[in-house]
């Protein structure tokens, strides 16, 4: 793939993981009728309620910690070279939640980021602090390691997954979503459009179900599955009510993923789309938005998103993301070797 097309798909994860989020950033944490009540059908950037839990004071736009930490993690990947640096992540993961604070930001580290640091402040190692770590936060950020690993071999990628969930969510669930997204976002920057980007997941998803501390839960590979079937052919309304009764959209790695998936077929890749429809199921709807439209961004491309919109984002530089992707896509080159990777 030429480098512009490549560039193209690799900045169309990162804002349209930006749009899913900053669409869902008024509405998380909200009951569909909630949603309904404030905003009628959400379809573009709104300010919050001022009684929000964690959104209240931002501007309408603003992403929120799913994109900062993607871009922090896609930062720290291109930093520590072959062998992920736990310490630097978690050193950066802890400077980052004591700048938003000084912002006046509700919206912190995770349950299961928080847990891990605490605990690796506490001496624990860091491959033992992750080993409760089940909630959704590792795949909210992990697309970074999705633009940089390519899509083959796919061990490789999983085993680079695991890898960053270390520290934080080293559990098999947390890996097996977090699998499933990145592998989602690798065939889409290699070319691939989002129907094989989602059996790419699947496949993802049962490698990395095999690494990290097991934990009780349902299968990531059949409830991603499972959850694209059950909204496949549905109209949109009766898709977002399956969505929100059946597939649940909590922090929890087994519900917020396969929901991502749903949403993704449900808006048919597109990526706007996905923003939308994930803004409006109530619960995680920022991350649920940051997942699905990214995997919806990485398979379409920047060009193919809604450019009024990104103009309305804040808090975000794009120049920066830019940058970042131009080293991502660099270290994606130099592991796929000339000719090896990209030819979709």
């Amino acid at each position: 793939m030429a480098d512009a097309a490549l560039m193209d798909r690799v900045m169309g994860a990162l804002i349209g993981g930006a749009l899913g989020d900053a669409l869902g950033m008024p509405t998380q944490l909200l009951s569909p009728a909630r949603i309904a009540a404030l905003y009628g059908h959400v379809e573009g950037f709104v300010a919050p309620a001022a009684d929000h839990p964690v959104s209240k004071g931002l501007p309408a736009g603003a992403i929120t910690d799913d994109t900062e930490q993607a871009l922090l993690l896609g930062r720290i990947l291109v930093e520590s070279g072959e062998r992920f640096d736990h310490a630097r992540w978690v050193n950066a993961l802890l400077d980052w939640e004591r700048d938003v604070k000084a912002r006046g930001s509700y919206d912190l580290l995770g349950p299961s980021t928080k847990r891990a640091i605490d605990a690796i402040n506490n001496g624990v190692p860091a491959e033992d602090a992750g080993r409760g770590g089940d909630t959704n936060g590792a795949a909210m950020r992990i697309a970074p390691v999705g633009i940089m690993m390519p899509t083959e071999p796919l061990d490789a990628l999983v085993a680079k997954v695991a890898e960053t969930c270390r520290a934080t969510h080293n559990t098999s669930i947390a890996i097996a979503s977090a699998a499933a997204v990145a592998a989602a976002v690798s065939l889409g920057v290699s070319g691939g459009d989002w129907r094989a980007a989602s059996g790419h997941a699947v496949a993802a998803a049962r490698l990395g179900a095999a690494l990290g501390h097991w934990v009780t839960g349902g299968d990531m590979a059949a409830r991603i599955a499972w959850a694209q079937e059950l909204v496949r052919g549905k109209a949109e309304k009766e898709a977002i009510k399956l969505i929100v009764d059946l597939v649940g959209t909590g922090v929890a790695s087994q519900e917020s993923v396969p929901a991502a998936f749903a949403v993704l077929e449900v808006a048919q890749g597109d990526a706007w789309r996905t923003a939308v429809i994930a803004a409006n199921l109530g619960g995680d709807t920022d991350t649920i938005g940051a997942i699905a439209a990214g995997m919806a961004g990485a398979c379409a491309g920047l060009s193919k998103l809604p450019q009024d919109r990104i103009a309305e984002l804040y808090g975000i530089d794009i120049a920066e993301v830019r940058r970042l992707a131009a080293d991502l896509v660099a270290a994606r080159r130099s592991k796929a070797g000339p000719g090896k990777e990209d030819a979709a």
